[in-house]
């Protein structure tokens, strides 16, 4: 597996061109956009810049979202490989707050281990209906109960809920239940014809780790994803989660950071 391939083709593919459920895609002179007005949010997914235009660029994407009805809140998603060499502290300088690292970890589907080949052994259901949403966010408020986005009323619920109505063959939303309670939650994104299927949003309660519901819903989401025909999985791995899928073998491809700001 050539890591410069592959990372040139997701760039692509995920960056570039992709179209996001609930965002509309615009460019920018050195940029590509993504705006969901619906719940206040936008965001850089990808930028070309260099040391001589990317401070214009920053202040000319914080003009750009400031006049976009509704939008409270911009990220600008970072990557280890995006020029210029400094830019998280060009975005600090402009009032973004640089998130936590994560590790882009990505498996090719052809080599897929025997465990994630394996059927689960835990109770783990599609959601496929708006209404099951409930389940997602009784776990994400367990997990995250500091965190107002994930709440019954946080843009997190809407964004779900959009995707399941405007384009289910794009997601891919489980949950795990024991004894019929909602332990364990993660989605998957995936478009149609695309090479890349996108592992999302796993958070499992803590009386609940430890038991390999984690490592199913990776199993079950892969099964989905080779039977749409991708040939990748990748995920933006937590420290937590990057040893889990390490050792069902995923690579390490790139470092990305989360920049925000209000607006």
């Amino acid at each position: 597996m050539n890591l410069n391939d592959i990372r040139a083709h997701y760039d692509a593919e995920q960056r570039i061109d992709a179209p996001i459920v609930g965002m509309r895609r615009a460019r920018g002179d050195h940029t590509v956009r993504l705006i969901a007005n619906s719940i206040g949010r936008g965001v850089v997914i990808h930028s070309d810049l260099t040391s001589d235009n990317a401070d214009d660029a920053i202040a000319a994407e914080l003009d750009f979202f400031r006049g976009e009805p509704g939008i409270t809140h911009l990220e600008w998603k970072l990557f280890d490989y995006d020029a210029p060499l400094d830019l998280n502290e060009r975005l600090e300088a402009h009032g973004f707050t640089v998130g936590e690292p994560e590790a882009i970890c990505v498996l090719d589907l052809a080599h897929l281990p025997d465990r994630l080949r394996q059927q689960p052994t835990h109770d783990i259901r599609r959601i496929t209906d708006p209404t099951g949403i409930a389940d997602v966010i009784a776990v994400k408020t367990d997990v995250y109960p500091d965190d107002a986005a994930v709440g019954a009323d946080g843009w997190f619920a809407v964004m779900l809920a959009d995707n399941l109505r405007v384009a289910p063959e794009m997601i891919r939303l489980y949950v795990a239940y024991v004894d019929g309670i909602p332990v364990s939650t993660a989605w998957m994104d995936i478009i149609p014809g695309s090479a890349f299927a996108g592992l999302w949003g796993g958070s499992t309660r803590a009386a609940y780790r430890g038991r390999g519901i984690y490592t199913d819903l990776i199993a079950v989401r892969a099964a989905a994803a080779i039977a749409a025909g991708a040939r990748y999985l990748t995920i933006d791995a937590s420290p937590m989660s990057r040893p889990i899928v390490e050792k069902h073998g995923f690579q390490f491809m790139a470092w990305t950071w989360a920049c925000e700001t209000a607006l």
